[in-house]
């Protein structure tokens, strides 16, 4: 049996990882119903497979931060404490992740092979440019996507879909929250 491989990504209206200016963490629209959600989904057993530069971004944000910042959510906090996998050529253990190992190689092969091992579910937040390598590959079963209220037209910094393939979409569970973020999750299908 393999496990199931999530591709989970914040969004903006207009297909942005995050935006520049003057917006803060979540576009500034996270609610409770968001924020205990997140935590809920992060409470199952999963591993974490994270691209370097995601991998360094999170360890900068985390060292950087105090108690009291958005960076310290509970559910990020979890995802930290998860067990992680990180693909990468340049990286070498130990790493600033409690359980965290190095894969060098390419993604696909690490993911292939993690999809067969692994006892528990793969999850990745970010890592774009690996993900969109990985749904290429067919090795994504889910891509969820929450979807918060904005336009970053003028300000938007990482285009989630920037170059992917083409895919057709298959809506598998949809949920409202706090009024108007949505979280959709799809599995996707090479076009």
């Amino acid at each position: 049996m393999t496990a199931t491989y999530t591709f989970d990504i914040f969004s903006s209206l207009d297909g942005f990882g995050a935006a520049g200016g003057d917006w803060t963490g979540y576009w500034g629209k996270q609610g409770p119903e968001l924020l205990a959600h997140r935590l809920e989904l992060y409470a199952e057993e999963q591993r974490m497979v994270l691209g370097a530069n995601t991998y360094r971004l999170f360890a900068q944000m985390l060292a950087e931060s105090t108690e009291d910042s958005d960076v310290r959510d509970p559910w990020v906090s979890r995802m930290h404490s998860l067990p992680a996998t990180v693909i990468s050529s340049t990286l070498v253990e130990p790493l600033d992740w409690p359980d965290a190992t190095v894969a060098s190689g390419d993604a696909a092969e690490v993911v292939a092979r993690l999809k067969e091992e692994s006892p528990v579910p793969l999850r990745s937040h970010g890592s774009l440019s690996m993900n969109r390598a990985l749904m290429a590959a067919g090795l994504v079963d889910h891509v969820q996507v929450t979807l918060f209220p904005v336009i970053t037209g003028r300000t938007g910094l990482d285009p989630i879909f920037a170059d992917a393939a083409d895919f057709d979409l298959e809506l598998v569970e949809s949920r409202t929250l706090d009024r108007d973020i949505q979280e959709l999750i799809y599995r996707p299908t090479l076009h």
